[in-house]
């Protein structure tokens, strides 16, 4: 550092003086921050509230999570054989292709379904014609080299799109009540509360991919139609949607309750 110019010890304290401002506003803001961690110890503190459900939306991205996990075991590979290979890249293309694929189209279940007997009726086709073995041979002759490190840039940039909207669901949220829902926008306390009469709620798991890895969607719609319906994926949707399903329960008996004799 002692041969350093001017610029080189700016650009070297440049983010160490940023994270020192973050901070410094961190602290004069953290009592008006109001994060889905605050809101939902604020939700149980509440005595007159039992049931509540505190939510954010994950990014799509998400359901890239077999690329991320392919991609950073090919990167240890990589590692442990000192070399790359055509084939583990041919794999890691293919996985993503197809990963690709079902992002695009939202495959769900009867999509597969027509997939898995489409490629069944073409296998069957191409074995009638004396051309499987061709093909075999085609797609074994694939190869895309990669370097190890390329692996893991794969991987981190996912990962960065996923932590992204995991920071972002720390001020963005909704939370469920038995009288109203809460919709946060920002990181103070700017948020909007819709009493549950003026809302319906759907659940939404018929994405094959989302599901098998623990997410699904949960709708909120408006009487309103100049509101604009939030659509929130989620993860743990098992879990969550028998939480959301008590708290209309609770709205039902509330209101019997309220009814005259």
């Amino acid at each position: 550092m002692g041969n350093w110019t001017s610029t080189q010890l700016i650009v070297f304290f440049a983010p160490i003086v940023i994270l020192l401002i973050g901070l410094f506003i961190w602290l004069l803001m953290r009592r008006s921050i109001r994060t889905r961690f605050r809101m939902n110890h604020q939700l149980q503190a509440d005595p007159d509230i039992s049931e509540w459900l505190v939510v954010f939306g994950w990014t799509r991205k998400i359901i890239y999570l077999p690329v991320i996990m392919l991609s950073l075991v090919f990167f240890i590979l990589s590692l442990i054989l000192k070399t790359s290979s055509g084939a583990m890249g041919a794999i890691w293309l293919g996985c993503f292709l197809i990963n690709f694929m079902v992002e695009e189209f939202d495959a769900g279940i009867k999509e597969l379904l027509l997939l898995i007997l489409g490629l069944g009726g073409l296998v069957l086709w191409l074995s009638y014609l004396d051309w499987l073995d061709d093909l075999w041979s085609f797609l074994g002759g694939i190869s895309a080299d990669m370097n190890g490190v390329a692996y893991l840039i794969f991987a981190l940039i996912f990962l960065i799109a996923i932590g992204v909207s995991w920071v972002r669901g720390l001020f963005f949220y909704v939370a469920f009540t038995p009288n109203y829902i809460n919709i946060q926008k920002g990181p103070t306390e700017s948020g909007q509360q819709i009493g549950r009469e003026e809302i319906s709620t759907i659940v939404d798991t018929e994405d094959l991919l989302e599901r098998m890895l623990g997410f699904g969607r949960i709708l909120v719609n408006f009487r309103d139609t100049r509101q604009e319906d939030i659509h929130l994926l989620v993860w743990g949707i098992g879990k969550k949607s028998r939480k959301l399903e008590s708290i209309r329960g609770a709205i039902v008996i509330e209101r019997h309750a309220t009814e005259p004799l």
